[in-house]
């Protein structure tokens, strides 16, 4: 497939099953999501991954879920949530279900910490960036990764003794970090990107699970909800890849199934970086839903459409479907 298509000879990465079989709830196993950040509306870049994931979930048949990552509370905006799904909703890009909130899902983000925490896989700490920075700098072992600081440690030899969840109670102001020593590097396969690798615990290190300001942190809330939600096959931007791993191996600890995983190109801002809120992109304008949706047809290298966006979706779940057909994923 080219780079920017949709997912021609693609492969499947490991973990899943083949998405005609049946599941328990009686219909097809696939069950994709999106899942935006009320942080603001939607615009450019994320209608593509949603496009993206909405076409893969009709070209097999599944379901497609909107699931809200309102757990950084201090930068969602009020209505946020309800103007993406309007702008959803405009451009024919309805979910299955109703849309789960990440913000009102805490006790279950508790009950896997917790259950980390007892078995030893976790661990708190109290450093902060600064920290981070000074002991790196002392090492010589400054080594940024994607704007962040490979973690060396300082706090690992800490344990967290707790009665049996979901009882426990963890104190504020300090992290909580997944203890990656002694694991083996992650491996899997990307629908798009092909063999992908990662030694996380070198080029990670212990990552956050929750925040010192006791904010949920993006990989534990993402693994569980996944999971409650059943979720099968994940599509989302290439800027998301770099997270796999983290999650495939937070999956492991907690003894959840890991999705295939399809990564799609991203819109690019006039600065040749992600488009994003931090460099100039507009809201997305729902009044002409054609326009917005071939605009994300085109990074996803299908053909512009003429007619309804309602006829567009249509041509482009067969030209998807049709992809798949005659390269059916293989389950690794």
């Amino acid at each position: 497939m080219s780079a920017a298509g949709p997912p021609q000879g693609a492969k499947a990465p490991s973990g899943g099953s083949d998405p005609h079989e049946m599941g328990e709830r009686g219909g097809p196993i696939y069950c994709g999501r999106f899942a935006p950040s009320p942080t603001g509306l939607l615009h450019a870049g994320s209608l593509a991954a949603a496009l993206a994931s909405w076409l893969d979930a009709r070209a097999h048949g599944g379901t497609w879920l909107v699931r809200m990552e309102d757990t950084d509370t201090p930068r969602c905006l009020p209505g946020a949530d309800t103007a993406i799904l309007q702008q959803l909703s405009a451009l024919g890009l309805v979910p299955d279900e109703t849309p789960l909130y990440q913000s009102k899902r805490s006790a279950h983000y508790e009950l896997a910490l917790a259950g980390l925490l007892a078995q030893n896989q976790a661990y708190p700490c109290t450093c902060t960036r600064s920290d981070i920075e000074r002991v790196l700098r002392a090492s010589g072992s400054q080594r940024p990764r994607h704007g962040e600081l490979v973690y060396p440690g300082t706090c690992r030899h800490r344990r967290f003794d707790l009665p049996s969840p979901p009882d426990c109670v963890i104190s504020a102001n300090q992290a909580i970090r997944l203890r990656t020593t002694g694991l083996a590097p992650i491996h899997w396969l990307d629908r798009r990107l092909g063999a992908q690798q990662q030694n996380v615990a070198t080029e990670v290190g212990d990552f956050v699970l929750r925040r010192a300001d006791g904010l949920w942190a993006y990989q534990l809330a993402v693994v569980v909800d996944d999971a409650a939600q059943g979720i099968t096959h994940v599509v989302r931007g290439q800027d998301l890849a770099d997270n796999t791993a983290r999650q495939i191996l937070l999956q492991q600890q907690l003894g959840l199934p890991t999705p295939h995983y399809l990564h799609v190109p991203l819109v690019l801002g006039a600065d040749g970086h992600k488009l994003s809120k931090q460099n100039g992109a507009q809201a997305l304008d729902v009044g002409q839903p054609l326009t917005a949706l071939n605009a994300a047809a085109r990074v996803l290298a299908l053909p512009a459409q003429l007619g309804s966006a309602t006829d567009a979706l249509t041509t482009w779940t067969h030209i998807w479907a049709d992809a798949w057909a005659a390269n059916p994923p293989a389950t690794a």
